[in-house]
């Protein structure tokens, strides 16, 4: 009898391994070269649009992004979602201007293109530049990149150095701007009350544990009781000296200081921040930038504005298209034009409030500013006994519904939500009050601490950082999405509900007993800054149950993939969750 070989010394798996593994490194070599070489090696030239033809008097949007990967995170863009977005706008008419004609504008009195949109990338990224960079080629857009001027220089290849940046005006797609000298944090204190002081970004990555800061220029140095430990003549030294490094650094490496800076962090200038502090900032700012992005939030700035107090939106990784396209329309007042996606599909769907768009296998449900978007299922009000099989894709903080057995007429309906990691059980009957039936919160979600949505930059005082963080859980960061698998079975007087294939609400009764099935998308206000809520439903399948007329259920509507479509998806999907990894590991 043959001995069985020790696997260690299987030579031949071994070089299998190793063939398999240098295929799938080359491939991804080749992947990376071939941006490499694209961001390298442009030759294609920005075409200059025909200022002749621009009549606009009124204003323009401004819109940054943090930064762009080749895959979504809390807070990268995915690439191929900016070319949605960016799409989108190019869809709408808008065109893409350069710093010199806010200048013309505000100045000069020259008018803008109907409309007109300022293209910032902030954070010196490199690989912002990597995946922006084919798109402003596509659709002939211009956009800022912004930088740091403390990462020029320092070799940390994440960042763009000076060479870089010279060579991307060349082709005419970029200009330049800063977001300031530093990225660092002071008068720190954390949950519990505990005073830390100050840490540049890079000390402090893991900010979980952090409750109340400030950024270096937007206040005096304080001790752990809140007492200023420098006069006004020093705290002025310290703010102007951070503005000279800037100026000092920008003009050895580039030849220049960037026309337009945008203040770590906004809203803050100008706005409820010590006088003084202000005073010296505005002072430094004037004498170094020709413009000043001071404001987040709002899109839109009018002809009225100030050169020195402009406003962006800084559109987040999660937003889908509609997302954005909702968003300006709430800034400019202006009519936009939604994107719908797979028309086959929107045909089976009646639009109650908000937008849609059918993308691939899914549904995104953007609702309106402040209110619900909602879909009702065509005709499903003949069919009371459902099964709805999704995956609900959606941010953590936020609701993603279903309703069913609803009667819009006699606003009657039975509710089931996934709000905040929670699923609610609801029930309205005509004329009656809403009722919860079933309250059920799901398993704690993962995140990554340093995928935090980090927003508490303010101004404070003592007895705040004593009280430390508030008592309550104040829930999970607005910028966390995750899946999760749902089943809903209703038939007769009976409602079951699996989430991720457990079962959570189990032959719950119920007394309606006709109505179709609707989608709805509401934001939370936990997110403080967005009223605007992207409802996903994957994969989704809606049958109706065989009852007494029907021996057999009917498929009202299907989303998921199925034959040699799914097959493609899947392999797709593993091809790119590959390529992210070895991204990652090598």
């Amino acid at each position: 009898m043959k001995a069985k070989q020790n696997p260690v010394l299987d030579y031949r798996k071994k070089d299998r391994k190793k063939k398999i593994r240098t295929v799938w490194q080359l491939v991804i070599l080749l992947f990376v070269g071939i941006l490499v070489y694209q961001g390298a090696f442009d030759t294609q030239q920005y075409e200059q649009p025909d200022r002749s033809q621009w009549h606009n008097e009124k204003g323009f949007i401004a819109l940054s992004y943090f930064g762009v990967g080749r895959s979504g995170t809390p807070k990268l863009i995915d690439k191929e979602l900016l070319d949605e977005h960016l799409q989108a706008l190019r869809k709408q008419g808008y065109v893409t201007i350069s710093q010199q004609d806010i200048l013309d504008f505000y100045q000069k009195k020259r008018p803008l293109p109907e409309k007109a949109l300022f293209l910032a990338f902030e954070d010196g990224r490199n690989d912002s530049h990597l995946f922006a960079q084919p798109l402003l080629e596509k659709y002939n857009y211009k956009a800022t990149a912004l930088t740091y001027a403390n990462k020029m220089g320092n070799s940390d290849n994440k960042f763009l150095q000076p060479k870089d940046l010279l060579g991307m005006q060349k082709n005419g797609f970029w200009e330049l701007g800063s977001n300031g000298y530093r990225l660092t944090y002071i008068n720190i204190f954390d949950r519990d009350g505990q005073f830390i002081g100050i840490k540049d970004e890079n000390e402090l990555s893991v900010k979980t544990n952090i409750e109340y800061y400030n950024h270096y220029l937007m206040d005096f140095l304080r001790d752990s009781n809140m007492i200023p430990v420098e006069d006004r003549t020093q705290m002025e030294a310290r703010i102007t000296q951070d503005y000279r490094l800037m100026k000092d650094i920008y003009t050895e490496q580039l030849g220049f200081v960037p026309q337009v800076y945008m203040i770590m962090h906004a809203n803050t200038l100008y706005q409820g921040m010590n006088r003084l502090v202000s005073d010296v900032n505005d002072a430094n700012i004037r004498q170094l930038f020709a413009m000043h992005f001071n404001r987040e939030g709002n899109a839109y700035n009018t002809s009225e504005d100030n050169l020195y107090n402009l406003t962006r939106v800084q559109a987040a990784p999660y937003w889908y298209t509609n997302h954005l396209l909702m968003k300006i329309q709430k800034d400019t007042k202006q009519k936009v034009k939604f994107v719908l996606g797979d028309e086959q599909h929107a045909a089976k769907w009646e639009r109650m409030g908000g937008a849609e768009e059918f993308r691939e296998n899914s549904i995104v449900l953007t609702s309106p500013p402040g209110g619900s978007g909602m879909l009702y299922l065509r005709d499903s009000e003949q069919y009371p006994d459902l099964r709805v099989i999704t995956k609900l894709e959606g941010n953590v903080v936020g609701r993603q519904a279903i309703y069913l057995r609803y009667d819009r007429k006699k606003d009657s309906f039975i509710r089931l939500l996934l709000e905040n990691n929670e699923v609610k059980l609801e029930e309205k009957q005509a004329g009656g009050k809403l009722v919860e039936l079933a309250k059920v919160p799901l398993s704690e979600i993962q995140w990554k601490p340093e995928d935090l949505a980090y927003d508490k930059a303010t101004v404070y005082n003592k007895a705040q950082t004593e009280q430390g963080a508030p008592k309550e859980d104040p829930g999970y960061p607005i910028n966390i999405q995750h899946t999760r698998q749902l089943e809903i079975t209703l038939s007769k007087k009976h409602l079951t509900v699996s989430v991720d294939k457990k079962v959570v609400i189990d032959s719950q009764e119920t007394t309606l007993d006709s109505g179709g099935l609707a989608l709805e998308s509401r934001y939370s206000e936990q997110n403080k800054k967005d009223d605007i809520y992207d409802a996903v439903f994957t994969d989704m399948s809606v049958v109706a149950l065989a009852d007494g007329t029907s021996s057999t259920e009917t498929v009202l509507f299907r989303s998921e993939y199925a034959g040699w479509d799914k097959v493609v998806y899947t392999s797709k999907k593993a091809v790119s969750a590959v390529i992210d990894w070895v991204i990652e590991t090598f």
